[in-house]
This record gives structure tokens, sequence and C-alpha cells, in this order.
């Protein structure tokens, strides 16, 4: 079986690793955002000599490829997510810490207005937007 990663991987020109196999198993498995350190402690279970920099420069790889994103969420490290499970942004409270998913179509129109009006091709691949919501808006 091939997992998408890998083929993805394949088609760039880039080498598969046992280590960056097992890394993509674990991303693949998970339908949640992740840290790197989630992902090298997993990892570790299986294959006790892989390096957190081994984990951290295919995270990189995998997002210049397009397979995950990056995001903070607000708890002070970046999470990851692979891109194919779902697109979506969030809505973070900064009040009581609640994540709210937001769809990716909603973000579009702005997309577009900064493309016509400032020429501007932005990337809004996984946006996070921090604020308050209706539960501590009222406090």
């Amino acid at each position: 079986m091939v997992i998408p990663g890998e083929q993805a991987l394949a088609e760039r020109g880039l080498r598969l690793t046992p280590q960056r196999m097992m890394i993509l198993e674990a991303i693949e498995a998970r339908d949640d955002h992740f840290s790197a350190e989630e992902i090298y402690a997993q990892v570790r279970q299986r294959y006790s000599h892989m390096n957190l920099s081994t984990v951290y420069r295919t995270l990189e790889i995998l997002e210049q490829a397009g397979l995950v994103t990056q995001t903070d969420l607000g708890d002070g490290r970046v999470r990851y997510h692979w891109t194919e499970k779902s697109r979506h942004h969030h809505l973070i409270c900064q009040g009581c810490g609640q994540v709210i998913d937001l769809e990716e179509c909603l973000l579009a129109p702005l997309k577009e207005t900064l493309r016509r009006d400032y020429g501007f091709s932005a990337n809004i691949a996984h946006v996070t937007i921090f604020g308050r919501c209706a539960k501590c808006h009222e406090v």
C-alpha cells in the first residue's frame, strides 16, 4: 500500500528513507493538530533511534510540498495538520481557550479582495484568528 505522502515525496524526487516513512505513517494516522514533539514521541516508540531534528526536517519538507500546514493555536508551539484530512481555519477564544473550526470558503472573499485590490497573492492555508467566543464576550 502506498501512502499518499510517500507518493508525493517520490514525485518531487525526494528520498523515501525509513525514518520519513515512519513519520508519514504517524502523521497520516492522526485526525488532529499535532506538534513535532508528539510525532517524535509516537515514532520513537517503534524506532528508538529517531531524532527530533529528523522530525522537524521532515515536517519542513512536507510543508514545502503542501502536504502539511502549520499554525499557532495559542499554546506556545507550532502545530501541524495533514492537508488531505481537511482544509479549515481556527477561531481561538483568548478567554476560555475554545478552538472553533472555520470553513476555508469563508476566507476566499478576503483572498480575492487582496488579489484584486492590492495585487497581493495571499497564502491563506491555515489561519488562526484570536478573539473572544460568545460566552466569554458576555463576561
